[in-house]
């Protein structure tokens, strides 16, 4: 039964409060490794490690969290994902070596992945049902911001203190959530209880999932199936996956329901918010490195430049769900959101070596925007017909999807990034030859430039050369980034069909019988 006033906010904020917790520490870490890496004197790639365990345990757990949730009652475990997330982070901001601080970093994923879906549950349950569309927007402040401030926040920790304080930030927001959640959240009754346990179940999930995610995190960085681990990943991902529905389908007691995906509009929203991922995570996750790596800006200025946009989410996400509850239909908002972020991936692909702040802070504001249109239409539009405790499993099923679209979109536009970048160098290079008036111009310039502070002609020459092979690389990046943005626009573009095969509902309701 649904809460009403004071109590009904205290929840709100409570669950937003500790799924932030989850999703900020997702991206949070990333601005830490070089500060970490010197630290504790580990390689790039092990302290890589750090995301990917994290992120594993995290997609492991989730499409679990509404069969936890159900058989220990969705309170005690939402608690208990809340105080061991908070165990965690200060056994993370406590580890003394690189092992440590990886294993607590697993510790946590597997917290965090049970308060991301059962957070959602808890909020629409807490919600009337004609208000569930608010319900789902306030839920989505979490979801969208979270990975956008990340990196904002983790840069303004770095420059006051180390890097053990990313962990210890959420210590008195962890005790402050788990406190709320004792005191407010109501008990829900305990069906899974006495049910006897899929173990089969869970093991084939672990290996199916795990696996993949693995396989996406470290797949170019390994040079995908020319390293037999990743090979082996990959079958395993595929055998595990395939073993793991057969057995959710033939037992009795299946950790997944896998009968939610009779609803339509359910089965398509997993694709729906498997693409909201690669949008969300894959933007975020080249738009730092285009201004790192090219432009010159440290991590904080792009988490500055980040922020404004995630700013605008906020604003707009309860007015998102006031124009759901008006009866607007979710499919139009979302075909809105999903062209708003094409014209975002359309501006940023025309940026230049020449880009400042003022020019990305339009398209960022669209793509705040946007992001606000897709998020909460897309997951309402997912779980409207979904009843009861099916709202747990599919708000597990549903994140899952969300996460490992924005690794699958990570790891395509990581390797799209390296097979463009040599085709465009490739490209570029055909006209470095002293048979092109502009090349023979530019060295020459480069030449007299060295000459004219004092460098002798042989020298002056070598380091022409440096120059100009300094702006073929600069140029071959710039053009791969500008591929690497299109992509993701047109991959969202193409996706706006995929909405029209949702039932169109003017009031999305929960029904009364939710727990």
């Amino acid at each position: 039964m649904a809460e009403k006033g004071l109590k009904k906010w205290v929840i709100t904020f409570t669950v937003i409060t500790a799924s932030l917790l989850e999703l900020i520490d997702t991206t949070i870490v990333n601005v830490a490794i070089p500060q970490i890496q010197g630290n504790l004197g580990a390689t790039l790639e092990d302290v890589a490690w750090l995301s990917t365990g994290y992120a594993v345990a995290n997609v492991i757990i989730l499409p679990m969290s509404g069969w936890l949730g159900s058989r220990f009652g969705r309170k005690n475990y939402f608690l208990f994902s809340i105080v061991l997330f908070t165990i965690a982070s200060f056994l993370c901001g406590n580890a003394t070596n690189l092992e440590e601080l990886i294993a607590f970093r697993i510790l946590q994923g597997l917290a965090g992945g049970g308060l991301i879906s059962t957070a959602q549950a808890i909020l629409i349950e807490t919600w009337p049902r004609e208000d569930v569309g608010i319900a789902t927007a306030l839920f989505g402040l979490g979801a969208v911001v979270g990975p956008t401030v990340g990196p904002t926040i983790g840069g303004y920790l770095l420059e006051i203190s180390s890097w053990p304080l990313i962990f210890y930030v959420n210590i008195p927001v962890g005790i402050l959530a788990a406190y709320c959640t004792y005191m407010f959240v109501k008990e829900t009754p305990k069906d899974g209880k006495g049910m006897p346990v899929d173990w089969w179940g869970i093991a084939l999930l672990a290996i199916a999932v795990g696996s993949l995610q693995t396989l996406l995190e470290k797949g170019e960085s390994e040079d995908w199936f020319a390293t037999p681990y990743i090979t082996a990943l990959a079958v395993a991902s595929v055998l595990g996956l395939l073993l793991f529905i057969w057995r959710e389908m033939s037992t009795d007691h299946p950790i997944v329901n896998f009968k939610i995906m009779r609803h339509r509009s359910f089965s398509v929203g997993m694709f729906t918010s498997f693409i909201l991922g690669f949008g969300l995570y894959g933007s975020v996750f080249v738009f730092p490195i285009f201004c790192q790596n090219l432009l010159g800006f440290s991590a904080l200025q792009t988490g500055e430049l980040l922020f404004p946009g995630g700013l605008c989410t906020i604003v707009m996400m309860p007015f998102i769900g006031i124009m759901l509850k008006k009866n607007i239909p979710a499919q139009f908002m979302a075909t809105i959101g999903m062209f708003l972020f094409f014209v975002f991936c359309t501006m940023l692909s025309n940026s230049t070596l020449q880009s400042g702040r003022d020019d990305f802070f339009m398209p960022l504001m669209i793509r705040g925007v946007g992001m606000a249109l897709l998020f909460v239409p897309l997951t309402t539009l997912a779980i409207q017909d979904l009843k009861g405790a099916e709202i747990g499993q599919g708000s597990g099923l549903n994140n899952m999807m969300r996460q490992l679209g924005g690794s699958f979109g990570i790891a395509a536009l990581t390797t799209l990034i390296h097979v463009r970048q040599g085709f465009h160098r490739s490209s570029l290079l055909v006209n470095i030859n002293e048979y092109n008036p502009a090349f023979t111009e530019r060295f020459n310039a480069f030449i007299k430039n060295f000459m004219s502070k004092g460098y002798s002609y042989l020298d002056a020459k070598i380091l022409a050369t440096k120059a100009i092979e300094g702006t073929v690389t600069k140029q071959s990046l710039l053009l791969t980034y500008s591929d690497a943005y299109w992509v993701a626009g047109l991959i969202l573009l193409c996706s706006i069909p995929l909405l029209y095969l949702q039932k169109f509902k003017k009031n999305v309701q929960v029904p009364a019988d939710l727990h």
